[in-house]
């Protein structure tokens, strides 16, 4: 399921190739050799990706970077005037996720085991650790260790936030940072039983506002404010039972209070701006839009608002003028931005717009982005050279009922049928768009069909499509699954007999439901990081996802077990025809081992054909380690090949 620590280097050497401004990074090669050719399929896992960036909002020069071109994805202090990143962190698993202090001194990260998501908030300097300074600093050192569903840094430096989970429930701390940027404390200011996500600090540090269900069983989120010295509740912002707000930041302002933020109270998200402290609230007058439009930032002189607006999986830019109310539509390149909690799309102090862009045939990268036209002005941060690829195209199918189902389908040259991969994206609160999938390009390469589909569940379709899964977790999924397939073969794309069905987390799990309630339709599944059982995950994973589940499914596996039931996979292991091939981690928290070693032990019971393959690290292993997903892709191509030419064993 979705939702987004180590030694560091002291210098250069074996950090970084040298990235300059716009210049592309180099890709890692395996085992020292850069002298072979591999197949092409394998240098798109290898050509180097820039995750996301991140600038320090009183130290411009100063940014963070998330990026594999080292051949796993790890931090990065990205010197920005030249363009030099130099890497800080080496876990083994990769690191992701991380924070950069608004004065630009300091890198935030949790720091975990194995990448099982369990730790502690640490910091580490700009600069690296040195000789002089070998200390990686814990700035939550009196608290257990902890789930994290997120971390916040007042824009003036002096307050940090975070939530953090574990068997009490969901705490809200707030560390304040002395003048010499110490960590002080932690100070608890808020305790529920119920999910909490979203953390935001006002520029001052005066305010603090997270999203929390505590009003809902669902994942429906009201906001609370907070003094941040005091601790005192000074705002809510709740809509209907049925309608979620969520927030995205406080105005870059000092003094200023308002904070950005979105509801879907009319079916699809629309930005709104409110004030906690006197509960002034200003929608945006948006309703000529077409699709959900969600805020992205601020201007620097807070007059402005970026906004995106999604429609059928793809996006545009827009600024919104608060003075005049004015909306302008920007020329953004065709693909897709990654934008998440201040990263990846964001307005420079400047007032450039600096965005993550990439599309099915390019690596995803920064680029600068013209505020008044969208046109783009130069490339901040190449990540590799181009890699050739087959494009994707927007395709729609109705599902069982009707449903207009989106997806993205490339195809191999030549005439169909072809054997077809149907893959199901993560979450389930999540959108695939149009990306830089290796995954993806090897199937095709290697002469497949490929279709990702927005199933019902998916985010950016308004909430009605979103909340149709609630309390029935896989029965839509696998019904528009099934119309996948169906158009896939009346299209004559797929022929009906090689039909694959993979997926990774909520997407893996989705694989293994189908194989197992409509066993007639796949030849093969091929799951990663995947949930066989509900109400086994429940007790063996970290209580950030429990709150999840608890959200999703209405309840716990004891107030209502038959939705658990209904829902898992092992309940249907008896009905599976198809061969298995699942891909596990063994520190997950997010989908824990267990529960796909009683799945694996009950179908080979039941004589099925399944095989597991284990590796040594947590949820995002697969994804951040280029090398194993080298091999995780051979291993899945060898299943399918095994299938295609031996058959599928009914």
């Amino acid at each position: 399921m979705s939702q987004a620590s180590n030694r560091t280097d002291s210098t250069d050497a074996g950090a970084t190739q040298g990235a300059t401004q716009g210049a592309p990074l180099q890709p890692s090669h395996p085992s020292g050799d850069a002298t072979s050719t591999p197949p092409l399929w394998q240098q798109r896992f290898r050509a180097p990706d820039i995750l996301y960036t991140q600038l320090a909002a009183q130290e411009p020069t100063r940014g963070l970077v998330a990026s594999n071109q080292s051949g796993v994805i790890q931090l990065y202090a990205w010197d920005v005037p030249t363009g030099h990143l130099r890497r800080l962190t080496d876990k083994p698993e990769g690191l992701a996720l991380g924070s950069l202090s608004p004065d630009g001194r300091y890198i935030y990260y949790l720091e975990d085991q194995h990448g099982n998501e369990i730790g502690h908030y640490v910091r580490v300097p700009f600069e690296g650790v040195t000789a002089h300074d070998p200390a990686i600093e814990d700035v939550t050192p009196s608290l257990p260790p902890y789930a994290s569903a997120g971390l916040a840094l007042s824009r003036a430096g002096n307050r940090l936030a975070c939530i953090t989970a574990g068997a009490q429930g969901f705490q809200l701390y707030c560390v304040d940072l002395a003048a010499d940027g110490a960590p002080q404390g932690p100070r608890l200011l808020h305790a529920s039983a119920h999910l909490l996500v979203g953390v935001s600090l006002s520029a001052s540090g005066a305010l603090l506002v997270v999203a929390s269900t505590e009003r809902n069983t669902s994942p429906t989120y009201t906001l609370l404010a907070f003094d941040a010295a005091s601790g005192e509740q000074v705002g809510e912002l709740a809509e209907s039972a049925e309608a979620s707000i969520e927030p995205c930041a406080f105005s870059p302002i000092a003094g200023d209070e308002r904070l950005l933020a979105s509801t879907n109270r009319t079916g699809d998200k629309r930005p709104l701006i409110w004030h906690p402290r006197t509960g002034e609230r200003l929608d945006l007058a948006l309703d000529t839009l077409e699709g959900e439009v969600v805020p992205v930032d601020w201007s620097p002189d807070a007059k402005s608002i970026l906004l995106c607006q999604l429609v059928q999986a793809t996006q545009r830019l827009l600024v919104y003028d608060l003075a005049t109310h004015a909306l302008t539509p920007l020329r953004t390149p065709a693909g897709s931005l990654f934008f998440f909690s201040g990263l990846g799309v964001y307005f420079a102090p400047d007032g450039e717009i600096i965005a993550q862009w990439q599309d099915a045939t390019h690596p995803s990268q920064a680029i600068a982005l013209d505020p008044r036209t969208g046109a783009q002005t130069r490339t901040v941060l190449a990540a590799t050279r181009e890699a050739p690829g087959h494009p994707w195209r927007s395709i729609t199918f109705a599902s069982t009922d009707g449903t207009l189902i989106q997806g993205w389908l490339s195809m191999p040259d030549g005439a169909g049928p072809f054997p077809t991969i149907l893959e199901t994206h993560g979450g389930p609160t999540a959108v695939a768009t149009e990306v830089f999938a290796p995954r993806a390009q090897a199937w095709v390469d290697a002469g497949f069909a490929y279709l990702t589909i927005n199933y019902r569940g998916s985010t950016t379709f308004g909430r009605a499509f979103e909340r149709a899964i609630w309390g029935r977790l896989g029965e839509y999924e696998v019904e528009d699954m099934v119309a996948a397939r169906e158009w896939l073969v009346e299209q004559g794309i797929a022929r009906p007999d090689q039909v694959f069905l993979t997926g990774w987390s909520y997407g893996g799990y989705l694989s293994l439901l189908g194989l197992g309630k409509r066993p007639e339709l796949w030849a093969g599944g091929m799951a990663g990081v995947a949930i066989a059982d509900w109400a086994i995950q429940f007790e063996d994973s970290a209580e950030t996802l429990r709150g999840v589940q608890v959200a999703l499914f209405g309840g716990t596996p004891d107030q209502v077990p038959e939705r658990y039931r209904m829902s898992s996979p092992m309940t249907y292991a008896e009905q599976v025809r198809a061969p298995v091939l699942i891909i596990q981690g063994r520190h997950d928290t997010r989908t824990p081992a267990r529960p796909i070693e009683l799945y694996e032990a009950r179908m080979k019971a039941l004589g099925k054909s399944i095989e597991v393959v284990w590796f040594e690290a947590g949820h995002l292993g697969p994804f951040a380690q280029v090398e194993q997903a080298i091999h995780f892709q051979e291993l899945m191509l060898a299943f399918t090949q095994r299938l295609l030419t031996h058959g599928a064993g009914h």
